[in-house]
């Protein structure tokens, strides 16, 4: 049933299947199905007790790229809770804003020590 949850939510951004190649990068696909560097992600596989950031902040992708204070260079506006999927759209249809998402994820995957928890 979990893992049903994350598949959707790519289906949510790319519906469809096409033949044509995308323009993503590892990074994006990182982002998107939230399979990476993220503590949500290795806690859900047992290789992390923790969930949370190490700014106190449950560490979702989301997190990262709206509040968490060790990503502030490249953050995106918070999207309203009900409108979350609509923002991932244009977020993943923006090539401005997949170069911030592409910063993050390389930012976290060289300083991994920093956004584990205490």
């Amino acid at each position: 049933m979990e893992d049903c949850r994350y598949r959707q939510k790519i289906y949510n951004i790319m519906p469809s299947v096409n033949l044509r190649p995308t323009n993503w990068i590892k990074e994006d696909v990182i982002f998107f199905s939230q399979h990476g560097p993220f503590p949500t992600y290795l806690k859900r596989f047992h290789l992390s007790d923790r969930d949370y950031c190490s700014c106190g902040g449950i560490s979702t992708a989301l997190h990262y790229t709206t509040e968490c204070i060790y990503t502030v260079s490249w953050q995106m506006r918070n999207p309203a809770p009900n409108f979350e999927q609509e923002w991932l759209k244009r977020v993943a249809n923006n090539l401005v804003s997949r170069h911030k998402i592409r910063g993050i994820v390389k930012f976290m995957s060289e300083n991994r020590d920093l956004f584990r928890p205490p």
